[in-house]
């Protein structure tokens, strides 16, 4: 990517994601306060996560959990997800706020997904190339492994696996999304999550 393709991704994130809020805000705040009641906690969940450059910023996301400590890694059936909170995750409609994300520049529709501290901050040598990105609501990765809720569940150790198998092939894939970049592939990868 270069300077140009930059300024042409993020002035697609910009128009997009404000005709995003602008028509969906209705959704947003409905589910909003569905998932408030149905967590007893704030509808709305905050997390800080590796965005460009290595900063830090505050997703926005909503909440489909229980307010309870446990792992970072989530599998299918966990019992900290809410029955409202597995529709939501399923459909992607917890994705939604997000678009503020992308509107305000910490995020773009397609890049990496944002990681927690502990794996996009810690990447190697020209791994760290990835960080040129800002992170994305979807992405080739986040296509691959659109089920890795489903495949954490069926290994002994999802935490060792997610690290060790799943993390390194996320990184291939991301590493090839940046040195292969068009705004056609963007347009694509797009329309897969939609209709998926």
């Amino acid at each position: 990517m270069v300077g140009f393709d930059f300024a042409l991704k993020r002035l697609f994130d910009i128009v997009v994601a404000a005709l995003g809020l602008a028509l969906l805000w209705p959704v947003i705040a409905v589910t909003w306060y569905m998932a408030g009641r149905d967590t007893g906690a704030s509808g709305f969940f905050c997390q800080q996560r590796v965005g460009r450059g290595g900063k830090l910023f505050k997703v926005v996301k909503l909440r489909t959990m229980r307010p309870v400590a446990g792992t970072t890694v989530t599998q299918a059936g966990d019992v900290r997800i809410t029955r409202l909170g597995a529709k939501l995750r399923r459909y992607k409609l917890d994705e939604l706020p997000q678009l503020w994300n992308v509107l305000i520049g910490n995020m773009s529709f397609v890049g990496p997904r944002p990681d927690v501290p502990g794996f996009m901050d810690q990447l190697p040598g020209s791994d760290r190339k990835i960080l040129m990105l800002r992170p994305g609501i979807t992405g080739p990765a986040t296509l691959k492994y659109r089920n890795e809720e489903v495949l954490l569940a069926g290994v002994d150790d999802p935490e060792r696996y997610n690290a060790e198998v799943i993390w390194p092939d996320k990184v291939r894939i991301n590493l090839e999304y940046l040195n292969d970049w068009s705004f056609r592939k963007d347009i694509g990868y797009i329309v897969k999550t939609v209709l998926r």
